[in-house]
């Protein structure tokens, strides 16, 4: 555990074929569902517990008797505790905020929906949640322009990242190894984020920026109405950002578009001081 972690390149061409060629499963009765034994070779891990494996893909909208929720649950906590871990040994004069920070970026609803998605995953799942694909297939197309992350400027379907932490809680319910989830699940966790490639939400960089330069932010939200949120900054408006179903997205398009034109407003500012400059002495 104390080599450090070899980020895997991304070819972006060859994730956009990967991703848009893999196509969920629409359930339905007259439809028959792929067999979970290719789950195990996905994984490289047999189950002595098929049951788990069966729950581990089962969504509550498919209404039988159990569904993956206590094993997100369970891997939930266990892959929380892996990195922790991980990034103890990795990185031992690291402080705990930063660690937090790590560990939060590689197990984030993201991260995670992209591990479902790159291995194909989603194809197993048995659900009727008809939206769910629809979602995934939006949610392929744009992974695509952001090889690593997006940093909150696309949406990612949750029951995705569900499915990951479900599949983690499965094997651990199985084998009841830590270190034997961590040797199946590190491989599959690639690429891995490091302190090297992290990066902060534009809104929170948004923020950071104007509380250490003295400038007020605000956001005008008119989501509701319209599906856009813009922002101001000292008042004058240098941001928009629009997505129909999630106003925190359409938020952070907004604080992305401001840091985009960063420059050209920082510029006009500087010019209304210097204007400004000679009347106090007058």
């Amino acid at each position: 555990m104390g080599a450090e972690p070899q980020e895997t390149p991304v070819d972006v061409n060859e994730v956009k074929q990967s991703l848009l060629e893999t196509e969920p499963t629409t359930l339905t009765e007259s439809i028959s569902l792929p067999s979970l034994d290719e789950v195990e070779e996905i994984i490289d891990y047999k189950f002595e517990n098929k049951d788990l494996l069966e729950e581990a893909f089962t969504h509550s909208s498919f209404m039988c008797s159990f569904s993956y929720e206590r094993l997100e649950y369970v891997g939930d906590a266990v892959l929380n505790l892996l990195f922790s871990r991980e990034h103890y040994f990795l990185y031992p004069d690291m402080a705990p905020g930063k660690l937090t920070r790590l560990r939060a970026a590689n197990v984030d609803t993201e991260k995670l929906a992209r591990v479902a998605l790159r291995h194909g995953f989603h194809r197993y799942l048995r659900h009727k949640k008809r939206l769910l694909e629809d979602q995934i297939q939006e949610f392929a197309r744009a992974v695509v322009h952001y090889p690593l992350h997006s940093n909150g400027l696309i949406d990612a379907p949750k029951d995705l990242a569900d499915l990951v932490e479900s599949i983690i809680g499965a094997v651990f319910m199985d084998c009841d190894s830590i270190d034997i989830v961590w040797k199946v699940f590190k491989g599959l966790l690639e690429p891995i984020i490091t302190p090297e490639t992290i990066q902060i939400h534009f809104n929170t960089q948004l923020h950071e920026m104007c509380q250490k330069n003295n400038r007020t932010l605000k956001y005008v939200d008119s989501w509701e109405e319209n599906k856009i949120v813009d922002c101001f900054i000292d008042g004058e408006f240098v941001g928009r950002g629009t997505y129909n179903l999630r106003k925190d997205v359409a938020q952070n398009r907004a604080a992305k578009d401001a840091l985009d034109n960063q420059r050209k407003w920082m510029v006009l500012r500087e010019k209304e001081t210097n204007l400004m400059s000679p009347m106090l002495y007058d």
